[in-house]
């Protein structure tokens, strides 16, 4: 750790050297799960399982004219006892990135790898951009988010967040080249190229994506279409946004031709609302996802997931393995310096849920404090009760989930 900070603090004082303003985002996240008995970690390491993660982030944004550089540098230190062992993606609570294997430029760092630990440092942004009055070009890393969804972003095939994952202050951001286009009817378009590398990491269009995006309103109502490729695969998507009282509804429909064959069917739609609650301020909503590639029953093993199925689990694209699901939520104000959020996501295929509370205090500008607990409402075999590896007897999954993470800004 100590070699970690020692290079961030290099970092930091030549961006300072040369003029630069830089700001810096300190954080720390832990973790502590106990693991059901017929857990496939627990039979391999035993009950209960800590796992930690520090990130040191430095910013910065300098303008050369026309042109704004974006640079955001990161010193990780990744450990604990689920360091070497695959995990169950619809309840990771990080998703740090540890390499550069799959993505176009290789810009990480190892520092210090151990059996139990690995520090990197990485650029996560390093992108220019050109704004002129009604059109911008974007070439470098940068992250992109299209889509409408709350829990679930079936339009958002760019690195999304998966529905458990805590740190959401930073999306990765891709290797790609962005040019946005705003009209003089409100209308907005977007063409997007992504570069990637394929499995041997040799850069080949068949890893990458190209897509244009157009956005606009029809009265009170806003849409968003895509059309493109993604690997090898075409997309093409609709979105809405519809106000409704004092709520909004939001929905996506996103269609897969893979390979040229089948459609596959993805969407989501949600609704939301904010009101005073006994002089507090409540946010709730509700969403429900159909997740196109998933299976009506699990398999006894998650191997024999089917292919399509699996590769879009291993990129982080989808996170569940059936089709539909509800999400339910809230965020309560119970005081101006800290609230609460409760969510809960049920599988409607095999009735198991998943719940997440957090507590977050925030004493000033600088800092925060997040406490929080995940608790698995399923049976063994279930998905949200122990997916399983081999037969019932072994799973992964259903384990229930403390965390604390803390965030200074500077």
């Amino acid at each position: 750790m100590a070699r970690c900070l020692c290079l961030a603090a290099g970092l930091l004082c030549a961006a300072s050297s040369w003029g630069m303003e830089v700001d810096t985002r300190l954080k720390w996240f832990s973790s502590a799960a106990a693991l059901p008995n017929h857990d496939l970690q627990r039979q391999l390491d035993g009950t209960p399982a800590y796992d930690y993660t520090a990130e040191l982030r430095l910013m910065t944004q300098p303008q050369t004219g026309p042109l704004r550089w974006i640079v955001h540098g990161t010193t990780t230190l990744n450990g604990g006892d689920s360091f070497q062992l695959p995990q169950d993606p619809g309840t990771q609570l990080e998703q740090t990135p540890r390499d550069d294997d799959l993505r176009l430029m290789d810009l990480s760092w190892e520092i210090e790898d151990g059996s139990r630990h690995r520090s990197v440092a990485r650029l996560d942004r390093l992108a220019v951009n050109y704004q002129a009055e009604t059109w911008a070009v974007t070439v470098g890393r940068e992250a992109v988010t299209w889509g409408n969804g709350l829990v679930f972003q079936p339009m958002d095939l760019f690195n999304p967040f998966a529905p458990t994952t805590v740190d959401r202050d930073y999306k990765v951001g891709d290797d790609l080249i962005l040019i946005d286009k705003l009209f003089a009817n409100g209308m907005d378009a977007q063409l997007l190229a992504v570069g990637r590398r394929n499995e041997d990491e040799e850069f080949t269009g068949q890893a990458g994506s190209l897509a244009l995006r157009l956005r606009g309103f029809a009265g009170n109502a806003g849409w968003e279409l895509i059309a493109g490729r993604h690997y090898a695969d075409e997309v093409y998507g609709v979105g809405l946004r519809l106000p409704l009282g004092g709520a909004l509804i939001r929905s996506d429909l996103v269609a897969t031709n893979e390979r040229g064959s089948d459609w596959e069917f993805s969407a989501v739609v949600n609704l939301d609302y904010s009101f005073s609650w006994f002089e507090k301020t409540l946010y709730v909503f509700a969403e429900y996802y159909r997740n196109g590639f998933g299976v009506d029953d699990l398999p006894e093993s998650v191997l024999l997931l089917p292919e399509d199925l699996q590769e879009r689990l291993q990129r982080g694209e989808v996170f569940t393995f059936q089709k539909n699901y509800l999400a339910l939520g809230t965020t309560i104000d119970w005081h101006p310096l800290w609230n609460q959020t409760l969510s809960l996501i049920t599988s409607i295929d095999d009735g198991s849920s998943l719940l997440q509370t957090q507590f977050s205090y925030e004493p000033g500008d600088h800092s925060r404090l997040e406490l929080g607990l995940v608790a698995p409402l399923g049976g063994r075999g279930d998905e949200y009760g122990g997916v399983p590896v081999a037969g019932d007897d072994v799973t992964t999954g259903g384990a229930r989930q403390t965390f604390v993470r803390f965030v200074y800004f500077l």
